[in-house]
């Protein structure tokens, strides 16, 4: 007997187009006035940040698009809807920050030899309006960043655009106290060096999802445990469980009972007690369980655990 919990599947799906929409237009804003300030300036810490910015303005878009298909309803071809596309979008996200990153490595080293001369006024102006563009910005993402995937990947990439524009105003207060002109590809560094952990992060984020590890903070063993309580359980086998988006874990188990739960009428009540002990004691609404009398067992193949 083999009986999934009966909650729809296009549960727990929260609508944050909107904060995404107001972000993507703020950052687009900037991105095109920091464009212009690299140009008129020639800083690599200017144009680092640009770059940044261009890859989050697309970030943010991908996250945005996600967002948008996360909500379709389930179908017959696609049960869980397109939850997964917030999973993708970060993913992406992720493998276009590390290539930016590496980018920023090289062409820092580059400026480190040969550093060319910087406006320094110009640069403090383009880097306050960047920054105080990301404000606002995360002003709008801050409320809803804990969420989804999706949503906390927006949050960090404007979160870290902030921190490159502090880099940017940095750098330009030092170049025109001292004169020193490393001091813009010391900040392009400093860009680069918060850029790599957080795509390095995502990755493995997005990647933990794709495999279908187990939920962060799920001990499958404490899972087995808390089912082995429920009376006339005699063995819990085969668990598995995984997420299909954020806040959307999903559980699947084998449990072996008396024999004679399937003539006196226990089976039902016993599916009951399984999916009730999951999600209260660990969250998870989603369950199927394969229920199996005691005489059952040694005709299946060698269980994954």
């Amino acid at each position: 007997m083999t009986v999934g919990h009966d909650h729809s599947h296009a549960h727990g799906a929260a609508d944050h187009r909107g904060r995404l929409a107001a972000a993507f237009g703020i950052s687009a804003a900037i991105l095109l006035v920091q464009l212009a300030g690299a140009v008129l300036t020639g800083s690599l810490a200017l144009l680092v940040d640009t770059v940044h910015m261009l890859t989050d303005v697309g970030g943010l878009g991908l996250a945005l698009f996600a967002a948008h298909l996360s909500l379709r309803p389930p179908s017959p071809r696609r049960t869980w809807g397109l939850r997964r596309a917030e999973v993708l979008a970060a993913l992406a996200q992720a493998a276009i920050l590390l290539v930016v990153g590496v980018y920023v490595l090289v062409q820092t080293v580059l400026r480190l030899l040969d550093p060319p001369e910087i406006p320094s006024t110009e640069l403090v102006v383009f880097g306050v309006v960047g920054l105080a563009g990301n404000v606002v910005a995360l002003a709008v993402l801050a409320g809803g960043r804990g969420a989804s995937l999706n949503l906390r990947a927006a949050f960090l990439e404007v979160l870290n655009d902030a921190l490159g524009s502090v880099g940017v105003i940095v750098a330009a207060i030092v170049i025109a106290t001292t004169g020193w002109q490393r001091a813009d590809a010391v900040a392009a560094l400093l860009i680069g060096a918060l850029i790599l952990p957080r795509a390095l992060k995502l990755l493995r984020e997005a990647g933990a999802v794709l495999l279908e590890s187990t939920p962060p903070g799920l001990d499958l063993g404490e899972v087995r445990t808390h089912l082995m309580r429920v009376e006339h359980v005699r063995e819990v086998h085969d668990v598995h469980a995984s997420l299909i988006a954020t806040g959307l874990p999903v559980l699947s188990a084998h449990v072996v009972v008396d024999s004679g739960c399937f003539t006196d009428g226990h089976a039902g009540r016993i599916l009951d007690e399984l999916q009730a002990c999951v999600a209260e004691h660990f969250d998870v609404e989603h369950s199927t369980f394969q229920v199996e009398p005691d005489t059952h067992p040694e005709h299946e193949h060698p269980t994954h655990d």
